[in-house]
């Protein structure tokens, strides 16, 4: 086996990094759902491609910045969030039957995608492709430079919220114990629609990141599943810091090993570092 040059190995590196920042941020709504709200919720990737493709219509149909979209999707799937949650509230879903149910919203979407849409690849021709920051020998294209700043940003906003406002413990109070923190005058039920309106609006983000940087595809809602959920289960549930960490470790592991070997080996890396902190500490998560 012949080893690729540094430049190669050098470029892979900051390929993992940025595709590891979006994992990240992917993860961090999902984490915060399961952690906190204890709803796993798989349709967090749906509205994560509906963000993309919505990116993607405004974009090309009316000349909006895909950075512009973000003020007609944040506010919208915060209310999205926000009443998938009622719902399932209202119902009285179990952790498990959460998962179900927003499977099968997940399965809703694609279909609504691939109607709207057609199931053809898309691609955002915006004009942050074009700009590249050169590093030596490395490039650093401007639209994962941005999903890399979001990521960390959001991720560290987070949280401070959590551990340094009074809304941040009222959250983590209402996750710990609902009862006593209603004792203490929580509002609960106020505190999860506020959170879950949050964690979808994270969708709605990295939608546009996806749609800044990757070619889009109704059934590509999919293959995003195993490497996020790797992602929350290493970096811990309702932990803001730990899917970006996990993200970031196994996108530039799975991009050292398509540099290195061959790209049919990358799929395996995730799973692999999670059964590997599942064995060594099966208490992690």
């Amino acid at each position: 086996m012949t080893l690729p040059s540094w430049t190669l190995l050098a470029q892979s590196i900051l390929s993992g990094l940025f595709a590891g920042a979006l994992y990240g941020l992917l993860g961090l709504g999902l984490s915060l759902s399961w952690g906190m709200l204890r709803q796993i919720n798989l349709a967090h990737f749906a509205l994560a491609f509906l963000g993309a493709y919505l990116t993607y219509q405004l974009s090309t149909t009316y000349s909006a910045d895909p950075l512009l979209t973000l003020l007609l999707i944040v506010p919208l799937f915060f209310a999205i969030g926000a009443t998938v949650h009622l719902l399932l509230s209202r119902f009285r879903v179990s952790s498990f039957n959460s998962m179900l149910v927003t499977f099968g919203m997940t399965v809703m979407v694609e279909a609504l995608l691939q109607w709207v849409w057609s199931a053809d690849y898309r691609r955002l021709e915006s004009h942050y492709s074009e700009y590249k920051l050169r590093l030596g020998q490395v490039y650093l294209p401007a639209p994962e430079m941005m999903t890399l700043g979001a990521s960390v940003a959001i991720a560290l906003g987070t949280w401070f919220v959590l551990q340094r406002t009074d809304i941040g413990k009222a959250l983590r109070a209402s996750a710990e114990d609902a009862s006593i923190a209603a004792a203490f005058g929580v509002n609960q039920q106020a505190m999860a629609l506020l959170l879950s309106g949050f964690n979808a609006a994270l969708a709605g983000i990295a939608g546009v990141c996806i749609a800044l940087g990757y070619t889009l595809a109704p059934s590509q809602i999919y293959t995003w599943i195993g490497v996020i959920f790797a992602c929350v289960m290493l970096g811990g549930l309702g932990r803001p810091l730990g899917p970006l960490l996990a993200g970031v470790l196994i996108g530039v592991t799975e991009a050292l090993t398509m540099a290195v070997a061959s790209p049919s080996w990358a799929p395996l890396v995730s799973f692999a570092l999670l059964m590997a902190v599942l064995l060594v500490r099966p208490g992690r998560i």
